[in-house]
């Protein structure tokens, strides 16, 4: 299966609900970053890929009809020119919201000095203060004008090198709508599927890394 969909938009966007959205449209399964916890050898493939070390991409993601979030879409570039025929998603918020979220959210884990027992979330931690903490953000997790910098220019990059035939700007507050025009299919009889909020998300990490979760603050 070659990749008909790839997300470009950087975590925090809506990208989880844009997973759902996918699959629930039959373009799934869809790679998340939570998919590294269930394929626990993804993580040092990914770290090879962004040091340089190029393999086969089919190898990593050739069961999936689609690709969102960390780490796909820090490889957004390489993916669009390896399936050609995939339409791109750039998922976006505004800036100053999507700090907000980033800050509270997966910064915050990042900050944090765990070593879990289970060998795959051990292995996507570091991935994950690879390719978003030091490759992304420069390890500048403090600067919010720094962060917010990095946001907007990725934005842009994304948007000057594709077109609108093949690039979709969106935000998921606006529903099916113009994600099922882009991609010519249906609008699906159910609401918009709405995911990883912020508490939901800090628990969800809370127990599964042993950081602090929303209360513990």
């Amino acid at each position: 299966m070659a990749l008909q969909v790839i997300g470009a938009g950087l975590g925090r966007t809506g990208t989880m609900s844009l997973m759902i959205a996918l699959e629930r449209l039959g373009l799934g399964p869809c790679y998340h970053m939570m998919r590294v916890m269930e394929r626990v050898d993804d993580a040092p493939i990914w770290q090879q890929f962004a040091a340089g070390e190029r393999g086969d991409w089919d190898s990593l993601l050739g069961d999936f009809g689609a690709a969102v979030d960390w780490p796909a879409s820090y490889f957004w570039r390489e993916l669009a020119a390896y399936y050609p025929q995939a339409k791109v998603v750039l998922t976006v918020r505004d800036a100053q919201r999507w700090h907000a979220s980033i800050s509270s959210t997966l910064l915050r884990f990042m900050r944090a000095a765990v070593t879990p027992d289970d060998v795959a979330a051990r292995r996507q931690i570091v991935m994950a203060r690879d390719i978003v903490q030091r490759r992304t953000f420069g390890d500048e997790l403090d600067d919010k004008a720094h962060l917010i910098d990095v946001y907007e220019r990725h934005n842009r990059a994304v948007q000057a090198a594709l077109g609108a035939d093949r690039l979709l700007v969106y935000d998921v507050a606006q529903g099916w709508a113009p994600l099922c025009e882009f991609l010519a299919l249906p609008v699906p009889d159910e609401p918009f599927p709405r995911a990883n909020a912020r508490d939901e998300l800090l628990s969800t990490h809370a127990e599964r890394y042993h950081t602090p979760s929303a209360g513990s603050e």
